[in-house]
């Protein structure tokens, strides 16, 4: 990466060819040329201003639904820490939230204080993450009690957003790549807190009986297919489900190299520990292939791939 100005001056920390598969949920992925974590919002904007404008910046959670490519990913790479964690609850009952909270422990303190969130307890990753995808499980998605969010944009602004800012679709938001999530507010409902921890403690289990909890996976790999309503009128709905699809075609269980399609869950990409990031990305697009052929359709990838490819061939 060349720089056409010394490193920006920031409160954070800024670390150069720095290895990112640590950091990955899959444990797969080159070096970021440059990974900047703030220390705060302003230390955000003061950096986006810096960086110059032919340089990419990617945000990254905890990398929950990403796939880094081995070769690493070009240009500065920002991920929030602890700072950016912060729960509180509003004067007007509403949830303030930090991007990098996860979104398990935002359902829990939820939970506790009789505010339902329990559809994010299943969902690994971090609340920024979530907003980006628009994530949900059990008929709830994060757009359902989305209020506003705060965010820093490429040029340095401090913008906020609020629901129509977002274009929230099925596992999907407009908001721009490089822009940074920081906190949001967000209006669950209320319910009793037992009822609530009962709940979440329903679907925990559900989940360990259903999909591969203790494996190496980003959840669900491609999208359920959008199809068509029980009156035969086209729908963005997804009775099919991208499982049932994979099964039919062969391909429960299917390897390649360290990756595997889950025998539980064949909808779920594992690392089964000595993947790399293109081994589970053709995989990936291998399902993809075999699906089309057998079925004529066409699977959507759920999981984000970011970064370069290295010394393999573009799947």
């Amino acid at each position: 990466m060349t720089w056409k100005s010394p490193l920006p001056e920031v409160q954070g920390t800024i670390t150069l060819e720095r290895p990112l598969a640590d950091l990955s949920w899959l444990r797969v992925g080159g070096a970021a040329e440059m990974l900047f974590q703030p220390a705060h919002m302003a230390d955000i904007s003061a950096f986006m201003r810096a960086v110059p404008d032919d340089i990419p910046v990617l945000p990254i959670g905890v990398c929950s639904n990403l796939i880094i490519r081995d070769g690493g990913i070009k240009g500065a790479v920002i991920r929030l820490g602890r700072g950016f964690n912060g729960f509180e609850v509003m004067a007007n009952g509403n949830i303030r939230v930090g991007a990098s909270a996860l979104d398990g422990q935002v359902a829990k303190k939820a939970a506790a204080l009789g505010y339902d969130l329990a559809f994010l307890r299943t969902i690994p990753g971090a609340i920024g993450g979530a907003i980006r995808m628009n994530a949900g499980c059990y008929g709830s998605y994060l757009a359902d009690v989305f209020v506003s969010a705060t965010a820093v944009g490429r040029d340095g602004k401090v913008v906020s957003l609020k629901k129509a800012d977002m274009g929230f679709a099925y596992r999907h938001s407009d908001l721009p790549d490089d822009m940074v999530i920081t906190q949001a507010v967000l209006a669950p409902p209320k319910a009793d807190p037992a009822e609530i921890e009962a709940a979440m403690a329903d679907a925990l289990a559900k989940r360990a009986a259903s999909q591969p909890v203790n494996e190496r996976s980003c959840g669900s790999t491609f999208r359920n297919p959008a199809g068509f309503s029980s009156t035969g009128k086209a729908d963005d709905v997804h009775d099919l489900k991208a499982w049932k699809v994979i099964d039919d075609a062969g391909l429960r269980g299917a390897t390649l190299g360290g990756a595997q399609m889950s025998e539980m869950h064949p909808n779920f990409l594992i690392n089964t520990g000595g993947a790399t990031a293109a081994d589970l990305e053709n995989l990936g697009e291998l399902v993809r292939e075999k699906v089309f052929k057998q079925a004529g359709i066409s699977l959507e990838w759920e999981i984000r791939r970011v970064g370069e490819f290295k010394n393999e061939p573009t799947p």
